[in-house]
């Protein structure tokens, strides 16, 4: 009785043994799943949504290339001669400007604007390198607020790059998982442009608050509006990202809750 006792537990093991390695052996044969492949449609909807993030892109790196961030205008007949001084300055570097009166609106009051001809005197600003102040028109920049508002516009190029590499890889290998990443990234750096450029103004408002000696007229010009610009754009672009990389798509699913809620 023992003895067929004893056989029939060892069957059971070899054949629970046996029934083991056939299972780990057809684990490891189990291919993992692929990744969703993007449907065509999706694919042109991607490549439109890029398309508005490019020019946001564009429109940034037009921004920070120039400097038209801010003009400062002295008034029209302060040196009570046939010339006035302006200045417009960026985040890298900034021009002083000498016009003739007589080029400017007989109804404006302050010289400028800088498009007019004139005589240009450009310099870097030097608180990237040495930590120097600049001075305009006898008053100082406030270099922690421009070192700020540069490292901000940088960060979010950067942020750019990273969102269109993602975008490019996930067109090229026709998978989306790639979007949701990419999303964040345009959306961090719009937000990131917009609050340079609130950083910026700060430091123009600190600069004229530090010398009263000059009257000057302020006001913000085109590569201000074309950062601006591009930080709503690149915001949107995000946002279509995210509607993109959902498994759904939003408005088919409330069009459909409403034909469903009417009888």
């Amino acid at each position: 009785m023992w003895s067929n006792f004893f056989m029939q537990q060892e069957d059971e093991g070899r054949m629970g043994v046996a029934s083991g390695g056939a299972g780990g052996m057809g684990g490891r044969g189990v291919k993992r799943a692929r990744p969703p492949r993007m449907s065509e449609s999706q694919e042109g909807k991607i490549k439109l949504a890029f398309f508005v993030a490019i020019v946001g892109v564009v429109l940034t790196v037009l921004g920070l290339g120039t400097e038209f961030w801010v003009e400062l205008s002295q008034p029209k007949h302060f040196q009570n001669n046939q010339t006035c001084k302006m200045a417009h300055y960026g985040l890298w570097k900034s021009c002083i400007r000498t016009l003739w009166v007589m080029d400017i609106d007989p109804e404006r009051q302050s010289c400028g604007p800088a498009e007019l001809p004139g005589e240009s005197n450009c310099t870097y600003f030097k608180f990237y390198t040495t930590g120097e102040s600049a001075t305009i028109f006898n008053k100082t920049t406030n270099k922690n607020l421009s070192l700020a508002s540069a490292m901000l516009a940088v960060f979010s190029l950067f942020l750019m790059v990273m969102g269109s590499v993602c975008i490019t890889m996930s067109l090229t290998k026709s998978v989306p998982f790639l979007l949701k990443p990419a999303a964040v990234c345009f959306l961090i750096s719009g937000l990131l442009i917009l609050l340079s450029i609130i950083v910026f103004h700060q430091s123009v408002l600190s600069l004229l608050a530090s010398d009263h000696s000059i009257p000057l007229h302020h006001e913000l010009s085109w590569s201000v509006a074309c950062v601006g610009s591009a930080g709503a754009i690149l915001i949107l672009g995000g946002v279509l990202f995210l509607l993109l990389s959902l498994p759904f798509n939003p408005l088919d699913k409330c069009t459909g809750q409403k034909r469903n809620s009417n009888p």
